[in-house]
């Protein structure tokens, strides 16, 4: 059995998985609100509260790639990974900072709020 991944992720690890072409599903479970306001490109909006209808595709994607969950400050995200977990999917992570990190050590063109 694989050894489990660590449950948050740094954004400078998940900016390196994307480039050099692992399979990684980005999930935004922030709300569409404040998704309008700025995203990660190639992210999937999946809003926190969506996740347990959405659980079976979210655990089949799992199958295949690595999915990183983020939000604003990565307190949600967390939420979800470790709900993610007690359903029996593995293969995901929390990103550290969410989005705010993300806009302050990878991207600043992503709009703070």
């Amino acid at each position: 059995m694989p050894e489990e991944l660590p449950l948050e992720i740094t954004p400078q690890e998940t900016r390196s998985h994307i480039e050099t072409g692992a399979r990684v599903l980005l999930i935004d479970c922030r709300e569409p609100h404040e998704h309008a306001v700025c995203r990660i490109e190639g992210a999937h909006l999946i809003p926190m509260n969506t996740v347990p209808a959405r659980l079976q595709e979210i655990d089949a994607a799992a199958d295949e790639a690595r999915v990183i969950v983020y939000c604003h400050h990565g307190v949600r995200s967390l939420s979800v990974v470790s709900w993610l977990r007690r359903q029996g999917v593995g293969s995901c992570q929390s990103m550290t900072g969410g989005i705010e990190r993300w806009s302050l050590e990878i991207d600043p063109s992503v709009p703070r709020y």
